[in-house]
């Protein structure tokens, strides 16, 4: 599986082109063809981040906002959920760098130097 795979099944039920998509996952540094590498927390960051920026992209389309009524039924929560998906998106993002910088740091520090 590669980048742009990855990304289509975090981004499911968002239709958009191959070149879109690459478009995304260019900005957060990744190439789309290249294999995705799930132990690799730093990939997983850029793929969750390309994933977040996609659905600000759809939230910023105010034609998705308005409601719509379907058989005496209204479909209005469609902002609500989609910001809800974008906060826990932006809270994930967060936790894993702060987890991959305390991985990175090392707890052992010299008290005395020659």
């Amino acid at each position: 599986m590669n980048n742009i795979q990855r990304i289509e099944l975090e981004t499911k039920g968002i239709i958009l082109s191959q070149n879109e998509l690459s478009i995304y996952l260019e900005e957060v540094g990744l190439n789309p063809t290249v294999e995705y590498m799930p132990y690799n927390e730093s990939n997983k960051v850029q793929i969750y981040q390309a994933a977040l920026s996609i659905l600000e992209s759809v939230a910023n389309n105010p034609t998705l906002m308005k409601s719509v009524k379907l058989d005496d039924m209204t479909v209005s929560d469609f902002a609500d959920s989609i910001q809800s998906r974008i906060d826990q998106l932006e809270r994930k993002v967060r936790t894993m760098k702060q987890n991959i910088q305390s991985a990175n740091e090392s707890s052992v520090f010299m008290l005395f130097d020659n």
